[in-house]
């Protein structure tokens, strides 16, 4: 795994985890009793973005540790995926 694919790794587990974040906790503005004049009364009523990016950064900090260690120590090789599709066949 070079710079790049490192880089772009973290980039795509860090967008997964917080998509997967963002649901969780989450109590809409009718379920509050605070609708705001101009949005949908399921508007999230505080999302806490800033909280949830947090958490994004260091879960997928661990998630791409993992898969680098997994890449990086030859457990699983490019021969190993390439004969994956045999198993369909």
């Amino acid at each position: 795994m070079n710079l790049t694919g490192g880089i772009v790794l973290y980039a795509v587990l860090w967008f997964l985890t917080l998509f997967v974040l963002l649901p969780i906790g989450e109590v809409s503005q009718d379920e509050a009793g605070e609708v705001v004049p101009g949005t949908p009364r399921g508007a999230p009523h505080k999302p806490r973005l800033g909280r949830k990016m947090l958490w994004s950064t260091a879960i997928s900090a661990i998630l791409w540790a993992v898969c680098a260690y997994v890449i990086l120590s030859g457990i699983v090789t490019r021969e190993d995926v390439m004969g994956w599709d045999q198993l369909i066949r």
